[in-house]
Formats: C-alpha cells, structure tokens, sequence
C-alpha cells in the first residue's frame, strides 16, 4: 500500500470522479472532517416520509364508540403518503416509525369518572393505546397520548388514529387545531 499526498484531485472535464471499486471500503479515520459544500447524494439520510394532520374542526363524538380521528387538516406531508379522506398514513418507504396520537376532548365537570383512551391502529387494528382513567373528576378538558415504534412493509401497511371516550354520558367534543389539540402524525427512523 502506498500513500499519495495531493491538495487536490480533479476528474477530466465533463467526467465524474470515482473513489475505489465495488465491494472496496473507503475509510475516513477518526479525527478526519468531511466538508460538503456541494450536492451529497447516497448518504445523510432524511426521517421521511413523514406527516401531521390535525382536525380542521371541533368534532362530536358519541360516548363508548371506538371512533376514527377524522385528521382532515395536512399540516405536512414530506411524501404524499396521508389520505385525508381515510386519514390513513401508507408510507410507502419500508421502516420503522415513531407514531403518534395526541387526542383531547371537553369534560363536563365534577364527579366524572371513566376513561379516555386514544389508539393508534395498524391495518385495521388496535396496535397501541394510551388510557386516562380517572375518578370524580374536575377537570374540564381530558386528553390521551398514544405513542410508538411501529415496523411496516413499505407497501401495504397502513396506521390511523382513534379514540374512545366513555367519561363522558351522550356526546362530547373532541377539540381542533384552532386551539392546538388532537394531533396524529409520524416519520421514520433511520436505524
């Protein structure tokens, strides 16, 4: 092995220059700086696809039901990959996920008692949930945050966000953006 001491390395004009051959490791020691001011291309990962959708508007949602979060609001989605009419997240891009639903609704006052649980569902089914029991509450607003690593395919998973309340008797409002609650979203890891 031999060394080669250059300030600078140029491919012909019009070319591209290329640094060793497949199946070859190129190894940058500790201590050595890479300085990218140009394009970088092949690494330097992004957490995408990613997402957040929230409620356009406050929304009624019938005591004891298990009830889909209609997330009708797209605040970003890196790669189309949200469906605001199903509100159903299919990344497309094979990984794991941290996922999230953050849902709060109005209470009614004094002496509730119940739970409030928010869930994420994958392919069409509870995969994680998040439960806020309580006993003659006082509070006016209650809220549950549901959160997880969630592994999919990349072509035909999907996740939702739903909640249940049964605090509640009859109906309840679960709260929109305009006062910054119930929020579903995600983005993948890079491992």
């Amino acid at each position: 092995m031999g060394t080669l001491f250059v300030d600078k390395l140029d491919p012909q004009s019009g070319t591209a220059l290329e640094i060793g051959s497949s199946g070859d490791t190129i190894t940058i020691p500790s201590g050595a700086t890479i300085a990218n001011n140009g394009t970088q291309t092949g690494f330097g990962e992004a957490n995408t696809p990613a997402f957040l959708a929230t409620l356009s508007a406050d929304t009624s949602i019938t005591d004891d039901v298990i009830t889909l979060i209609p997330a009708n609001n797209e605040v970003f989605d890196t790669d189309s990959a949200y469906n605001n009419g199903t509100y159903k997240f299919t990344p497309q891009t094979a990984g794991k996920y941290l996922v999230f639903v953050y849902a709060q609704c109005n209470a009614s006052g004094a002496g509730q008692s119940g739970q409030f649980t928010s869930y994420i569902y994958k392919n069409g089914s509870a995969y994680c949930e998040s439960e806020l029991s309580m006993a003659d509450n006082a509070a006016s607003r209650l809220s549950a945050t549901a959160i997880s690593i969630v592994d999919m395919n990349g072509s035909s998973d999907y996740i939702q966000g739903y909640v249940v309340n049964n605090v509640i008797s009859g109906s309840t409002t679960l709260k929109s953006d305009s006062n910054k609650k119930t929020r579903f979203g995600a983005f993948r890891i890079i491992t």
